[in-house]
């Protein structure tokens, strides 16, 4: 079996991995940071191997991702994502970013022809969906951060505008200034020297109003970001009630760990009535004893909230009609049926997505989809 492949030749693939980075041009700290990753991953590789060898191999996909470019918490996404961000701050790129996570599967495919070891078509796909995911989730973290870098640029580059924006306002304003006294001091004529200058003062002011009008549209983008609040926080404004529900309905409510660096921006109200509508339904349709899991993680530019039940799985036809106000699919009719569609309604109004995935046997994850902010220092 594979697994058992690759922990006998752990320290051999980390081995070759190692020459092939430090093969590549590339600086001391960053080749570092990538031999840094290639055990780890290994780790997480053969962890998930030995799960799916077990009576319950969809649990594999808390460590490795779901197939398919899913976006979903996992071991491997979290991991690879913090790779992507701090090889940027080495200033790698994206091809060098990939390269590392492709390094694995050379040596694992060129040290099984060596050896001659027999793998099953199965554990290929694992092999590949991990390494998929984790390439995935490692170029979005990088390009992720590597826009934020850019936008940072263009912010400081913005704010040296206004600063000349302001000078040259204050001038010719200045100028109007001294142009009004002087003409009312000495009873002057506007049609002559003094009224041409505060003319032509007043003209240079509505150009330089006219020509800022940009820098305006973008310091309001820039004071929406700054309102946003904590993603954490919200997450745990949502826990302690949603935990009450969850006994009530015989399930276990589980939460996984949050970045504290990641933030929402939006109606705040709102939102924490989607999120606590989409664990109601969960909690109602989950059979008893199970576990509903509420996730929130960053994905790019977005920030994910998924909440994950254990009602079995959408029968037949089921799925959008589930949005519509009064409907009530499952066996319990207890309610009025808007949960859901209330949730959406809220999602939308905050330029967000909610969505769907049915897990066929498990349940359904419902996933709340809005742009990512950061945390206001």
């Amino acid at each position: 079996m594979m697994h058992v492949f690759l922990a006998n030749n752990r320290e051999e693939l980390a081995r070759r991995c190692r020459m092939k980075v430090e093969s590549r041009a590339g600086k001391s700290d960053s080749n570092r940071q990538l031999r840094h990753g290639i055990p780890l991953f290994l780790d997480q590789l053969i962890r998930t191997l030995e799960i799916e060898q077990t009576k319950n191999p969809q649990a594999s996909r808390r460590v490795s991702g779901p197939a398919g470019g899913s976006a979903a918490m996992s071991d491997i996404g979290a991991a690879s994502a913090q790779h992507g961000k701090a090889l940027l701050s080495l200033g790698l790129t994206v091809d060098q970013v990939v390269h590392a996570c492709g390094d694995l599967c050379q040596a694992i495919t060129d040290l099984a022809v060596e050896r001659d070891a027999p793998f099953e078509v199965d554990e290929f796909r694992t092999l590949n969906r991990c390494l998929d995911n984790a390439i995935s989730d490692a170029v979005t973290e990088f390009s992720y951060q590597r826009d934020i870098l850019l936008a940072d640029a263009c912010a400081n580059e913005s704010n040296k505008r206004m600063g000349f924006f302001a000078q040259e306002l204050r001038n010719h304003l200045g100028t109007a200034s001294l142009a009004f006294s002087a003409a009312k001091a000495g009873s002057l004529s506007l049609n002559g020297a003094t009224g041409a200058i505060l003319e032509r003062s007043l003209h240079n002011l509505d150009k330089l109003i006219a020509n800022s009008l940009e820098d305006v549209r973008v310091a309001d983008a820039a004071s929406q970001i700054l309102s946003a609040f904590s993603l954490a926080h919200y997450i745990d404004e949502i826990t302690a009630p949603a935990a009450l529900s969850a006994m009530a309905y015989g399930c276990t409510l589980c939460v996984a760990a949050v970045d504290q660096e990641l933030a929402l921006s939006g109606n705040r109200d709102l939102l924490i009535t989607a999120a606590a509508n989409l664990l109601q339904n969960a909690f109602k349709f989950s059979q008893p004893g199970t576990e509903v899991r509420l996730t929130a993680y960053a994905a790019g530019n977005r920030i994910l909230i998924d909440v994950a039940d254990h009602c079995g799985g959408l029968g037949p036809g089921v799925g959008e009609s589930m949005f519509q106000p009064f409907s009530q699919p499952g066996a319990d009719r207890t309610g009025l049926g808007l949960g859901l569609t209330i949730a959406r309604q809220s999602v939308l109004a905050n330029g967000g997505e909610l969505l769907l995935r049915d897990v066929p046997g498990t349940g359904c994850i419902f996933t709340i989809s809005l742009p990512r902010h950061k945390v206001s220092t």
